[in-house]
């Protein structure tokens, strides 16, 4: 009687673990897994990972988690799903901005015991444009999920500073007195300084195959990882600084342009050789709706 009883039990127990695993959906009703026509977002999972672990470990002090960018470049991560097994996957990012610095100096040319000041400033600008693409492909039917897939990428940016100063190079004044140091903003005397830099433009190419296994905490959200191995290829072209200074020869400002040299970089590696879709192994917290 007792084998049959627990004959019975198992059976049932099983039907519902069955039943259950089927119908993946929320006491709600809700659906746990993505489903056709579902958008996604990814962000990086450490810091709420990083937030739980020391709030269950009653670690003080414990900082809320950051909403962080997933890949190095900062770019945005998003995916739209053709069907419940498959989604193409996208990221951008499209940044063009510039900042502008100014410090007073003491103006070399005043002669009275009042202090008379003059401007330097420093403009930095820059620009960066971050595309990929590609293609997933799901597998499982439980709250645990498998995929696989390929993507590209590119990534093209670069930079530039330019300099002005209040206190001009002269005949009475070749060596300016009071000259803006940007590292420390301190002032000082300098024979040459630098009116321009132009760094090279950075480009960046990514082909690589993936794969990845995903769960599913809540409906729709998840936590999951991934490897990948490819094409790396990155290089950062030639750029210049421009110096001026006063030449006594001729009796005038002269300016003198010296190259940066460039490099570049090639790799059929894992992601932590080649990559530029973000690190390896990296742990993602995606959003589906």
């Amino acid at each position: 009687m007792k084998k049959q009883i627990t004959t019975v039990a198992m059976t049932l127990a099983l039907g519902l673990f069955t039943t259950n695993a089927q119908d993946l959906t929320s006491k709600k009703g809700e659906p746990i897994l993505p489903e056709e026509g579902d958008w996604g977002i990814g962000i990086d999972a450490s810091p709420f990972l990083q937030y739980a672990g020391n709030f269950f470990g009653k670690t003080a002090a414990n900082s809320a988690p950051t909403w962080n960018f997933l890949t190095g470049n900062n770019t945005i991560v998003g995916k739209y799903f053709k069907d419940a097994t498959t989604a193409y996957r996208a990221a951008i990012r499209l940044g063009f901005g510039s900042s502008k610095m100014s410090n007073f100096v003491d103006d070399d040319t005043n002669t009275t015991p009042d202090p008379k000041y003059v401007q330097d400033t420093r403009t930095v600008s820059f620009n960066g444009i971050g595309l990929s693409g590609g293609i997933e492909m799901r597998k499982g039917k439980t709250r645990l999920q498998g995929y696989y897939g390929g993507e590209l990428g590119i990534f093209i940016g670069g930079s530039k500073e330019k300099y002005t100063y209040g206190n001009q190079f002269s005949s009475t004044n070749t060596s300016p007195t009071s000259t803006t140091n940007w590292t420390t903003m301190a002032s000082a005397p300098v024979a040459s300084r630098a009116t321009e830099v132009k760094n090279g433009s950075t480009f960046q190419f990514g082909l690589r195959g993936f794969i990845g296994a995903e769960y599913f905490i809540l409906p729709k959200i998840s936590i999951a990882g991934e490897f990948g191995w490819g094409l790396g290829f990155s290089s950062t072209g030639e750029g210049s600084t421009t110096t001026e200074y006063w030449d006594f020869a001729s009796n005038s400002v002269k300016t003198i342009q010296t190259k940066i040299g460039k490099s570049s970089r090639f790799a059929l590696d894992t992601d932590n050789n080649n990559s530029i879709f973000g690190p390896a192994g990296s742990l993602r917290l995606n959003l589906y709706f």
